[in-house]
């Protein structure tokens, strides 16, 4: 077999190339030196996906409302409050919460409103509970949510729609931190007559919180505490100078009120 080579020097003549290729059963119109199309086609689809894939985890959805709660007496009544879609925010049953104002409100001697006095709502969120407890007769509620977006989105809207700004502060703080410095955010005031602790579940360490609540400036000798807790979770029989009146169950979520001793119902022998 006779080779020449190419005018540059660099390479078989293309006829050689030809024949050659030809004479060993390949295609003489494929070209070698690169890529075959298939590996390209590979290559593109696999830098598709991998790109499909980036986008889809840099993509976030956007966060939207509904109005699905509602305020369930006092002057507020039946108003409709908005709250975030999916399980970002979790507020607290309707269910749950009518059980824990009717508690309330019987020991306090009063059935059918709060005995007045100032809200404290930790965790939160929608401000449902807080802005409850104002409907049925609080004269102030703070409001601790460390969600910049849900505070401007849900919790300022819906102090908003129910007339209830001039009656509520809100502290866009971690909760941890805002009963660490309790005795100077809370003001001249001083402790807190209500307390609802209302925490994702699965985000606390329960005993923690507890003993920081317990030891905290924000409770006094006559501050009821209502903690919603789930299953699997054992609750205390005491918070600091405060003991347990109920304890009871919703479905796989826990109502827990503390209270102090006068209010407590007298055991039966």
């Amino acid at each position: 077999m006779s080779c020449g080579f190419s005018d540059s020097g660099t390479g078989l003549a293309s006829e050689d190339k030809k024949l050659l290729l030809e004479r060993y059963g390949y295609d003489a119109n494929d070209d070698f030196g690169s890529q075959s199309k298939k590996a390209r086609r590979k290559e593109e689809k696999m830098s598709g996906r991998n790109s499909q894939q980036v986008e889809e985890v840099v993509v976030v959805q956007p966060r939207t409302t509904h109005r699905l709660l509602q305020v369930l007496a006092g002057t507020a009544k039946r108003k409709k409050l908005l709250s975030l879609k999916g399980m970002d925010v979790r507020p607290m049953m309707e269910v749950v919460k009518g059980a824990a104002f009717g508690i309330l409100q019987a020991a306090g001697g009063c059935p059918t409103s709060l005995r007045p006095g100032r809200w404290l709502d930790l965790y939160s969120g929608t401000g449902s509970v807080g802005i409850e407890a104002i409907s049925r007769g609080c004269s102030e509620a703070h409001f601790v949510e460390m969600d910049p977006w849900v505070v401007s989105n849900v919790l300022q809207p819906n102090l908003e729609h129910t007339g209830f700004v001039d009656a509520s502060v809100i502290h866009t703080a971690r909760v941890e931190n805002f009963l660490e410095r309790a005795d100077k955010l809370v003001g001249k005031d001083g402790v807190f007559d209500y307390i609802s602790v209302t925490p994702p579940y699965m985000e606390v360490d329960y005993e923690v919180l507890m003993d920081q609540i317990a030891k905290s400036p924000a409770i006094g000798e006559n501050t009821f505490i209502l903690v919603e807790y789930p299953s699997r979770t054992t609750m205390l029989d005491s918070c600091g100078c405060l003991e347990k009146m109920t304890d009871r169950r919703f479905g796989r979520t826990h109502l827990a009120i503390y209270g102090p001793k006068w209010a407590q119902k007298p055991r039966k022998s």
